[in-house]
């Protein structure tokens, strides 16, 4: 009889073998049904009441790419959670930004890191930024089926090409379509008004801080206009998160560096309420 590895303190034999460089495809192959696009759902009764990720952004600038995100989940009418974090690290050069159904999201986004991480343990190299762009897109394609019930999630990638010594951004739609996008991008319910802030705002000289503030001009300007998206709220201290890639990495902008330039903006409001038109100071 054989022994049960959890009893003798052993890894199971499927953790010993050889395989591919994918945790998803060794996840498949082993526990199938821990993939989000592989659960057996309940037949579909009326739409799925689920908090969901509002408006991101991001635009490039010579040296690297910024990306953010406003801080409200809703749910239906209702306003889910007021401070739901949106923008995350992938690895040490790239970083994703939600939107759609919350839990399935922020589900996939972990997923997503350790796809990265264990490709770089097992390959001993990193991915390109391409392949990593391209091992999203696999992972958003398999959530097709909850997608179709409504539980979509819609991504935005964003990171710093090593190769190409430049930032880049990259959207998605629901059946894991990939589009690199050239100096910004915004996807969300609030996407097409931050869109057409970051088009009147954005040049190809932009400074990291320019660019840090023409993102959280575009989301004040979505909040404005759409619901879903919440903008910076002083009373409580909640401002847009905010993430710098560069060929230093990663890094997020401390709470005093986003609401510094929150509350400038604010400040720049009250006098032009429907904000700068041809440039950012």
């Amino acid at each position: 009889m054989e022994a049960n590895p959890r009893s003798t303190g052993r890894l199971p034999a499927a953790f010993l073998t050889p395989g591919s460089s994918s945790f998803m495809d060794f996840l498949g192959d082993h526990s199938p049904d821990l993939l989000p696009g592989k659960r057996v759902l309940p037949p579909l009764q009326g739409a799925v009441e689920a908090p969901h990720g509002t408006t991101i952004v991001a635009t490039t600038f010579p040296g690297g790419v910024v990306l953010a995100g406003d801080r409200r989940a809703t749910m239906g009418n209702m306003i889910a959670q007021r401070d739901i974090e949106k923008v995350f690290p992938a690895d040490e050069y790239s970083a994703v930004g939600i939107a759609g159904t919350a839990g399935l999201a922020v589900e996939m986004v972990k997923l997503f890191q350790l796809e990265l991480e264990h490709f770089e343990k097992v390959e001993g190299v990193q991915l390109s930024l391409e392949g990593k762009a391209n091992r999203l897109s696999t992972m958003i394609r398999s959530n097709l089926g909850m997608a179709m019930q409504g539980l979509a999630v819609v991504p935005l990638f964003a990171g710093y090409d090593i190769d190409r010594e430049k930032g880049r951004i990259f959207s998605y739609d629901v059946t894991g379509g990939r589009s690199e996008e050239r100096g910004y991008a915004a996807t969300g319910s609030g996407s097409i008004f931050a869109r057409g802030a970051m088009k009147k705002l954005y040049r190809e000289d932009l400074t990291e801080q320019q660019a840090t503030t023409l993102v959280i001009q575009a989301l004040y300007d979505a909040a404005d206009d759409d619901s879903a998206t919440g903008g910076p709220d002083v009373a409580r201290r909640i401002y847009p998160i905010v993430t710098v890639i560069t060929d230093e990495g990663f890094r997020r902008l401390t709470e005093a560096e986003t609401s510094e330039t929150a509350r400038s903006i604010l400040e720049g409001r009250l006098s032009q309420p429907d904000g700068p038109r041809a440039a950012l100071l």
